[in-house]
């Protein structure tokens, strides 16, 4: 096991082409980083010039305190797990998850077969050691594959998109036991992945990515409650963060269907910036109806007409369209373009308790607390109440 630092790597193409724009990132012994961002953001790009299937351009990729820039993939001693899985087809389970240590040539056949089993046995291989590929589920194919990169006693496992294939379900119950081997066996681990939910469940951090760049690296916690800029405040959280059109007014912001009192110290960091982009998470609004007095002292009560309302059991959705002025509608297209189009621009999303009775059509009384607002700068998209 080892720590890995990248240090200011740059991946340029023949083209000029940044795929990686001077990204450093330091992973410690035993954690779990997360890569994630959009298709394109250049994440497994990174992930490849880790393990040394792509060249660096500039910077210095430092594996267990040493420079591995210039060392072939075998050199690096790092277990990557595919998202085709890459298994032979025409061998066993057993034979598959042996394959690199016969590979090496450096243990016998008894510490093999040893191997071979602890690999299997932790990730509930054993009935299926005699079977081929073809014959396994996705998510037992991906165990195998997994099987393969525990029994090397890499220094790091590296994981490209390892659960794309699966249907959701699977998805769950593998992210489940890829959380618990790593913990397990504590080894560090680099996981790229596009989907939000493994990012934040999966990782004791988080590198937010977005075309070569890194726009944030912090806990799930801390990206967010805190995201550093619009970008990662769009991505990360689902339904996604709500982008509204915010007039600043004295200590007030104006926003469509409410005004809001800015605690002083936010009034004093926006004071003169106009026209902002109020950005509030679904589920920190609340149906009025069910906030006690005491809370709503602490916050504002508005009316809104809902277009269409979901009832999914336990919360429900309420969808309330608005207007963006034409002075932040250019940055808002732009954002929806850079996430890929999975946000939603033109409508106020709220995330309600299963016993609201707001309903379709009908005019809503909802809750918010300025205080679970943020601000962002629509021109360079910076998070101005960010509290640092």
């Amino acid at each position: 096991m080892a720590a890995i630092e990248m240090k200011n790597i740059v991946k340029q193409y023949g083209d000029g082409f940044p795929a990686v724009n001077d990204v450093s990132i330091d992973v410690g012994d035993g954690e779990l980083m997360i890569l994630v961002g959009p298709s394109g953001c250049g994440k497994s790009t990174l992930l490849r010039m880790i393990v040394g299937l792509e060249d660096i351009t500039s910077g210095e990729m430092v594996i267990g305190g040493d420079v591995v820039n210039d060392k072939a993939p075998r050199d690096r001693n790092l277990a990557m797990v595919f998202q085709n899985y890459a298994l032979y087809p025409h061998l066993t389970v057993y034979e598959n998850i042996a394959f690199p240590l016969r590979l090496a040539k450096t243990h016998s056949e008894q510490e093999i077969d040893t191997k071979v089993r602890e690999a299997s046995a932790t990730l509930e291989l054993d009935e299926h050691l005699e079977r081929k590929p073809g014959n396994l589920s996705g998510g037992q194919r991906q165990r195998v594959a997994m099987g393969r990169a525990i029994v090397r006693d890499a220094k790091a496992f590296l994981f490209d998109e390892p659960l794309s294939n699966l249907d959701a379900k699977l998805r769950g119950q593998m992210r489940t036991e890829i959380a618990r081997m790593q913990r397990r066996l504590g080894v560090t681990t680099v996981y790229v992945t596009h989907d939000q939910t493994e990012a934040m469940t999966l990782g004791d951090r988080v590198a937010v990515m977005k075309k070569g760049n890194l726009e944030q690296l912090a806990t799930p916690r801390e990206l967010y409650e805190q995201p550093v800029n619009l970008f990662v405040a769009g991505f990360i959280g689902s339904p996604p963060m709500n982008f509204l059109p915010a007039n600043i007014k004295g200590n007030q912001v104006e926003l469509p269907f409410l005004s809001l009192d800015l605690a002083p110290e936010v009034a004093e960091k926006v004071q003169g910036k106009g026209l902002l982009i109020a950005g509030i998470r679904p589920e920190y609004f609340e149906d009025a109806a069910l906030v006690d007095d005491a809370k709503r002292a602490k916050g504002k009560v508005f009316s809104a007409t809902v277009d269409v309302s979901e009832w999914l059991g336990n919360e429900q959705y309420a969808y309330i369209p608005f207007e963006a002025p034409p002075e932040v509608r250019e940055q808002l297209e732009q954002l929806e373009r850079d996430l890929d189009g999975e946000t939603l621009r033109t409508q106020l999303v709220v995330s309600l308790d299963a016993a609201s009775r707001v309903r379709d059509g009908e005019e809503a009384e909802l809750f918010i607390e300025p205080s679970r607002m943020h601000l962002f700068d629509p021109a360079t998209g910076e998070n101005l109440t960010l509290r640092r």
